[in-house]
């Protein structure tokens, strides 16, 4: 079900882009660049650390939310998929995080 959403998530996200900027608010996004999407990204993450540092269960998962949101927006932004990033996880899976970082 997960995979679905961000399957439907990433094809609205590609719509939006080419939509005016008063129809949607990722669109408005777009429009404003991409300092306007890394501003929302840093905001959101920011977000997300103090609702973690709060212990706040249910804000840190809608924290978390509005953080892959805008990072989704990015992604399709820059004409990439959520896909993308799930093979680069799954090629990750069963190695070392130190021998993965080492490997850069």
């Amino acid at each position: 079900m997960s995979d679905q959403i961000l399957q439907q998530l990433a094809e609205i996200l590609e719509q939006r882009k080419t939509a005016e900027a008063d129809s949607s608010y990722v669109a408005s996004l777009y429009h404003k660049g991409l300092d306007a999407i890394l501003k929302k990204i840093g905001e959101e993450a920011t977000e997300t650390v103090m609702a973690a540092k709060d212990g706040d269960k249910e804000k840190l998962v809608y924290e978390v939310a509005d953080l892959w949101f805008h990072t989704l927006v990015l992604l399709a932004r820059e004409d990439l998929k959520p896909d993308d990033v799930l093979q680069e996880l799954a090629r990750r899976f069963g190695v070392s995080g130190l021998d993965e970082k080492a490997s850069r």
